[in-house]
């Protein structure tokens, strides 16, 4: 949801390349650390994290765009993408670290590991542009508010996700 919430945020394909090539770098470098045990951090906290940084995009998705004193995130959405990257290759590495790898292995896990999350980003990717063409091209979608409905059903998600894992946090 990060990534298709990115995608929206952007809107022109050479911001979203950097936005996106930003948060791959990021979440490659805590994904390594935290894979390699250079950093640990507690999987709830993260996740709690990971739910709050797609609520942030569908907060600023729903604001409207002041092309006269845009946003920080607005004016330099790569640097919003890195610093949200990196939390997330936290939360990939708990998904690394699940498959209860042995050492040894690490290296070539996380090579693919990696390659396979880029895939499946470019895969999903391609899908949601294929449909935000198609109903670009009907008149029915073209209504600000059924362009505002997935943002709305991200934000929801996202706030029971974040209210779910700081749950745990504390309990």
């Amino acid at each position: 949801m990060f990534v298709a919430g990115l995608l929206l945020f952007t809107r022109d394909f050479r911001t979203f390349l950097k936005a996106i090539t930003c948060f791959t770098l990021a979440h490659s470098i805590t994904l390594s650390l935290s894979a390699l045990n250079f950093i640990h951090v507690p999987e709830p906290p993260v996740e709690a994290g990971i739910a709050l940084s797609i609520l942030f995009l569908c907060y600023e998705l729903t604001r409207p765009n002041n092309k006269e004193q845009p946003t920080l995130s607005r004016r330099f959405p790569w640097i919003i993408s890195f610093s949200f990257g990196l939390l997330h290759g936290l939360g990939f590495a708990s998904a690394l670290k699940a498959a209860g790898l042995q050492q040894t292995s690490i290296p070539l896990a996380l090579a693919c590991f990696n390659v396979g999350v880029e895939i499946g980003q470019l895969i999903f990717l391609s899908i949601l542009l294929t449909l935000l063409k198609i109903c670009s091209k009907i008149t029915f979608f073209q209504k600000s508010i059924f362009r505002q409905v997935p943002l709305y059903i991200m934000g929801i998600m996202a706030s029971f996700w974040f209210i779910q894992r700081v749950y745990i946090v504390f309990h």
